[in-house]
């Protein structure tokens, strides 16, 4: 099994370079276990306390349940992600069952910031795009999908999002292997990532059946 981690800012591009991987790659090779699906569950406390909450730093992830996942995939067992709520900030009782697969695929702004997952990644990718890029697409992002407000939406960026970028999102960077800039536009790099993961994979494949 293969692991890759693709981490960036927040409206970098990752979901669309992931998503460029799996359409790359034969179908059902590739699992993708998102960070954003392991948010702390925060349904103890009181609902005007969740809007405090950073979800840009590390202490909202619940790193030893994913880093117990991948722990099970690589022994060759399915596992139970949990499911988040963005309105309500908390876990869901509906799971998605994950398979062992070639390829798992680790997303999320924070993915390298954490030294026990980063340690387990076999390729480390950084997504790099300009801050007022990334911004235009949070504000569509959010609008949509999450019922914010365009004001709100700045309003966080300028509070939370841009500064937690500076602190542990940017200097994650150095521990990337691969760095794509342009996000998801880059095609070349992407290529480059894919014909590595095809190199390796059929790497694998020739000493299984050498043993």
């Amino acid at each position: 099994m293969m692991i890759i981690g693709i981490a960036g800012g927040t409206g970098s591009g990752k979901t669309t370079v992931v998503n460029k991987i799996i359409s790359a790659l034969p179908p059902g090779e590739v699992a993708v276990l998102p960070q954003d699906s392991y948010y702390r569950d925060l349904s103890p406390i009181p609902m005007e306390e969740r809007a405090k909450v950073n979800f840009d730093e590390p202490a909202a992830i619940e790193w030893e349940l994913l880093v117990k996942h991948l722990n099970q995939l690589k022994a060759g067992n399915t596992v139970e992600m949990p499911t988040y709520s963005y309105l309500t900030c908390t876990r869901q009782a509906e799971t998605v069952t994950v398979a062992p697969r070639d390829v798992v695929i680790v997303e999320g702004i924070l993915v390298l910031t954490d030294p026990v997952l980063r340690n387990m990644l076999d390729v480390k990718v950084f997504v790099d795009a300009d801050a007022d890029d990334r911004l235009i697409r949070v504000i569509s992002r959010d609008c949509i999908e999450r019922g914010r407000t365009p004001q709100a939406v700045i309003d966080r960026y300028e509070d939370v999002l841009k500064p937690m970028h500076s602190m542990y999102i940017e200097p994650s960077k150095r521990f990337a292997d691969l760095i794509v800039p342009q996000g998801g536009a880059n095609k070349v790099a992407i290529n480059l990532l894919v014909d590595y993961i095809d190199a390796r994979l059929e790497k694998a494949r020739r000493l299984k059946q050498t043993i």
